[in-house]
């Protein structure tokens, strides 16, 4: 079963759900920003992804820089939780597919995901 972490607003997002529906391939959809991931499921995701969670951060919104998140210093642990605490800081779409879990940005990435 395929996972699209998506957020509607989002046109990536959109684009990604799109390719999933166009190719027939049954997905879950989660609404991260109504149901966000918890520090838990954030490490699995970045294990999936083979990523650091500086590189999930989405650095582009306020509640980044309010937060102090450029901070080098800052810890893994200390940055999971900001994402769980503000989802918006989630970099999107994530799409996870048998354990691994690419972010489809561009959504063209998706494709290539999805024949490997």
């Amino acid at each position: 079963m395929i996972r699209i972490y998506h957020n509607s607003r989002c046109s990536k997002s959109r684009s990604a759900l799109a390719l999933l529906e166009e190719h027939g391939k049954p997905f879950d959809i989660v609404n991260y920003l109504e149901t966000p991931p918890s520090a838990i499921e954030l490490k699995t995701l970045l294990s999936q992804l083979g990523i650091s969670a500086r590189e999930l951060l989405r650095t582009g919104e306020d509640v980044y820089q309010e937060l102090g998140l450029e901070n080098p210093s800052l810890d893994e642990e200390t940055l999971i939780a900001a994402m769980a605490e503000h989802p918006r800081l989630i970099e999107r779409p994530i799409v996870v597919v048998d354990g691994k879990a690419v972010i489809a940005r561009p959504p063209e990435t998706l494709l290539a995901f999805l024949r490997r």
